[in-house]
């Protein structure tokens, strides 16, 4: 997916130079609310379900969620692509560091390897000089990347579906905490994100939409997975990336609408 949403491209230098843009102003507001928030609940930190919260509000799913939403807003620049590839790629430098610490509330799982070498940071190496120096692949092989690409979000949405299927459907609907965190997700985060663009100087309007609009993507399931890994409050994850999944279907439109 973030091989072909490159190579989709024609290189300039004004383009690298946004997508440049786009990865540290990205990392830097994503850092400013999760420290908005740890100073917030710094007093309950020691409650496994604020850290959840703390990180559930912070990392979405920008990738499988965000990138075929927004190359479907946009879908004849395909410069929103790479913006949220970089953004995935941002967004795991943090993951692995304060995600994991955010979660266990040990420093000794922060792990600045697993921060680096990852599938998206890896495939963003490839990506890149591919982008840069033009390379073009053979047709069959250029369509059965784009392909692939278009397999990966209904392959997103389907594992979802599993997960819901064996969900309580009660304790997803009636725990007023997991509501807390879809708000802060779904609603404060991303116009907070939209804030921080919207008075920057030479951003272009698709730039600042572009971050509005990852950062309004649902909870990744990454989430779970950590929660799973170290066995803190998976099922509060879980319902945590399934109602935001389920509710971003109203807030994504009433947000663009506002903007």
């Amino acid at each position: 997916m973030i091989i072909n949403s490159f190579i989709q491209m024609e290189y300039a230098k004004e383009t690298l130079i946004d997508i440049l843009k786009f990865f540290f102003i990205t990392l830097v507001i994503q850092l400013l609310f999760f420290g908005i928030i740890f100073l917030v609940i710094r007093k309950k930190f020691a409650d496994a379900k604020y850290r959840i919260l703390n990180a559930s509000a912070v990392l979405g799913n920008v990738g499988f969620f965000g990138l075929p939403l927004i190359t479907s807003l946009f879908p004849d620049n395909n410069i929103v692509a790479c913006y949220s590839s970089i953004y995935v790629m941002s967004m795991n430098l943090l993951v692995f560091t304060i995600g994991v610490f955010m979660i266990t509330n040990d420093k000794k799982y922060i792990s600045i390897k697993s921060a680096i070498l990852n599938p998206t940071t890896l495939s963003i190496l490839v990506a890149l000089p591919l982008f840069i120096f033009n390379i073009d692949f053979p047709s069959v092989i250029d369509n059965t990347l784009g392909l692939l690409a278009k397999m990966v979000t209904p392959m997103c949405m389907f594992i979802l579906g599993i997960r819901l299927g064996v969900s309580n459907i009660k304790s997803l609907l009636t725990r007023p905490f997991v509501y807390i965190t879809c708000l802060l997700k779904l609603v404060v985060f991303p116009l907070f994100a939209y804030l921080c663009v919207y008075f920057i100087p030479g951003l272009s309007d698709m730039f600042k939409v572009s971050v509005f609009v990852l950062s309004a993507a649902p909870t990744g399931a990454i989430i779970v997975s950590l929660a799973e890994m170290y066995g803190l409050e998976q099922e509060l994850s879980a319902n945590v990336v399934l109602l935001t999944t389920i509710l971003s279907i109203i807030t994504l439109p009433l947000l663009l609408l506002i903007i």
